[in-house]
């Protein structure tokens, strides 16, 4: 429990937790990242012009198109570790194949409602059994814990990439 209050305070960015409220859940926390995250992911890909797609920083990392389609990939991929099977049709290697904007959109958006998916199958006592993560012995908790954390890093490279090619996200735009 206390790592769960740690978290309320941590991660909820101004969700207000009343002395007489339980601290969320991490099922809970996560979904609450995940909208956050997926509303921040999915108007920056529209923001990005679609010229802007196979744009990269250098020789060797990803494009703009493939951020955006890592992130539906591991959308994809996390909740494996907690038992939950990657959906039909699923290309293991979009992030070479998978470069136009509209599709590149569309699969975000899928990937999304699959994590959502994922997280609400399971329930609050699910996110403390067992998992293996990356070989390593884990929890499903830990497992959507580091999930969250991944799409967050590459929001924060989508960002920078987007930002570097004179677009703003949308979210902090002056109006």
């Amino acid at each position: 429990m206390q790592l769960a209050a740690f978290l309320a305070v941590g991660l909820t960015f101004g969700a207000t937790v009343g002395a007489a409220d339980p601290p969320p859940s991490i099922r809970g926390l996560f979904l609450q990242q995940l909208n956050d995250v997926e509303k921040k992911l999915n108007s920056l890909a529209q923001a990005v012009p679609a010229e802007k797609y196979g744009w990269r920083p250098g020789t060797g990392v990803r494009s703009i198109s493939e951020v955006f389609v890592h992130v539906a990939g591991a959308n994809f991929f996390f909740p494996t570790m907690a038992g939950i099977k990657i959906p039909a049709g699923v290309d293991p290697k979009a992030e070479k194949n998978v470069t136009e904007k509209p599709a590149v959109m569309e699969l975000l958006k899928k990937s999304f409602a699959h994590a959502r998916e994922a997280a609400q199958s399971l329930s609050d006592e699910d996110m403390g059994k067992p998992a293996k993560m990356f070989g390593q012995p884990s929890t499903v908790g830990a497992v959507f814990f580091t999930m969250a954390t991944h799409m967050h890093e590459h929001l924060g490279q989508a960002i920078a990439y987007a930002r570097t090619n004179g677009v703003i996200p949308p979210w902090s735009a002056k109006e």
